[in-house]
């Protein structure tokens, strides 16, 4: 027997795991109907721009068409950290006022308590932990510098030294004690979630909306005023396509984002003893200062959540199963005991992955084509729990015509479309072969760190060039 097959595909998932038995799937669409609004896509961006167009407008008559279950896709598969920040946040602010940025920033950094406060308001118990981010220097000398340089950029940005400040050594071991906890950044607006408790709770909620849900309803087309699925169809002034990194149905989404995977695996519920040496506390998010992305956190129940190093598959295919094999999760727990030495010897219990969509811009979008009636919202690049209660919010006011500060900020447009916002993705190999590249460099760059030698050439003109590969897709 596998060293870590425990679960089916079904129950690899830590999160689905906590919901107890699920109930029977909610009705399959088998007629033609009509509604004010249809969206497709039952997942966070989907449910968050449902409930807000019920919140602001009652009397719209909305329907979510999902292929599979609530929360198939990515919002039930993730790691769980609710973001003060957006993925590809300079791409959209870098050209603004220092007050504009300001003012975008305390947006995306309140969106965290908004989250809170409606699921305290919803009573959606999704344990929702506001216990803030810590961006280490945990493992190589080298991180320091790269820190300290993420941190300025934060404050350049427009985000504020309250919310962002920096930890020595002696007040990061405070908070988390990592193998070399040489310091690190503290991002205040960051909270943690069960993501399959969120969804499924949001679902029921706005269903008590009178929101209605098909699930086992996957949209074949996506045409004006109209989604079409194998056995009905929805006609609709207004389509929100609502699928970002599981769009494989719709090429013409497809080929401006694209899905990347991320793993992840969760841990044995740990001893008291055990969380002593270890810190966390406060329930913080964690990650290192690596390009080839690390992050965790303690779950409610006392394990860690720890996902890293997400894949590209060719041909730009979504994951449907969740489970992941072992080497997957073999790798991803020896870098956790690697960042956290107390952790030698713990039981990984799950392990599982799932489809992020990344847009060619490399800047998270809210679009609505009101000539097309067509709007759609995305490109999260991993941050989406946070961004897609934002977006949802932006949608529903775009739709509603609502004059808000949201439709103001610089990631949402009206009348416009996503062909001409957002770039195609380069046909394949290319797109395949370029993210080798990356992959192979950012592993590079890293195995020099961590023989903590120096290396006066090689060190800053791979780090160029890393650097120039992050900013490729601008």
């Amino acid at each position: 027997m596998s060293e870590y097959a425990m679960h089916t595909d079904a129950h690899s998932n830590f999160w689905s795991t906590t919901l107890g038995e699920r109930p029977a799937s909610r009705p399959r669409l088998t007629a033609n109907v009509q509604a004010d609004v249809v969206i497709v896509g039952a997942g966070f961006t989907g449910l968050w721009t449902a409930y807000y167009l019920k919140r602001l407008a009652p009397e719209r008559e909305i329907v979510v068409l999902e292929a599979e279950r609530v929360g198939h896709g990515a919002s039930g598969r993730n790691g769980g950290w609710v973001v003060g920040n957006l993925a590809g946040l300079e791409r959209h602010i870098g050209g603004l006022s220092r007050e504009e940025r300001r003012t975008c920033c305390g947006v995306v950094a309140d969106n965290v308590d908004e989250v809170g406060r409606v699921l305290a308001h919803e009573g959606i118990e999704a344990d929702f932990n506001k216990g803030g981010a810590i961006y280490a220097a945990a493992r190589y000398r080298d991180q320091i510098a790269i820190q300290r340089d993420y941190l300025q950029h934060l404050h350049e940005l427009g985000h504020s030294e309250a919310n962002c400040c920096w930890l020595d050594a002696e007040q990061l071991s405070e908070k988390a004690r990592f193998r070399n906890g040489h310091g690190g950044i503290y991002h205040r607006q960051v909270a943690t979630v069960n993501p399959a408790k969120l969804v499924a709770g949001l679902a029921e909620c706005v269903e008590r909306l009178s929101v209605t849900i098909h699930e086992q309803s996957r949209a074949e087309t996506l045409s004006h005023h109209k989604v079409s699925t194998r056995e009905g169809s929805v006609e609709s002034p207004m389509v929100v396509c609502a699928t970002e990194g599981y769009a494989d149905r719709f090429l013409d989404f497809k080929r401006h984002v694209i899905p990347v995977q991320s793993l992840v695996i969760a841990t044995e519920p740990l001893s008291e003893a055990r969380w002593q040496e270890i810190g966390m506390a406060e329930r913080p998010a964690f990650a290192d200062a690596s390009r080839l992305i690390n992050y965790g956190h303690r779950t409610a129940d006392g394990r860690i959540v720890f996902g890293a190093r997400g894949n590209y598959y060719l041909g730009a295919r979504s994951k449907a199963d969740q489970a992941i094999d072992d080497e997957a999760i073999r790798m991803r727990r020896d870098l956790l005991v690697d960042l956290l030495p107390a952790l030698e010897g713990v039981r990984v219990e799950y392990g599982w992955g799932g489809s992020l969509g990344l847009s060619r811009n490399f800047r998270p979008h809210a679009i609505l084509d009101r000539r097309d009636g067509l709007a759609t919202a995305g490109g999260y690049a991993g941050e989406g729990v946070a961004a897609s209660h934002l977006f949802g919010r932006t949608l529903a006011d775009l739709i509603l015509e609502r004059d808000s500060e949201l439709v103001r900020m610089p990631w949402a447009f009206a009348n416009d479309s996503h062909r001409r916002l957002i770039k195609r993705w380069e046909p394949e190999p290319l797109r395949w072969l370029a993210a080798q590249a990356i992959t192979f460099s950012y592993a590079g760059e890293e195995a020099l760190m961590r023989r903590d030698k120096p290396a006066p050439l090689l060190k800053p003109a791979l780090r160029r060039l890393n650097d120039r590969f992050a900013s490729i897709i601008e």
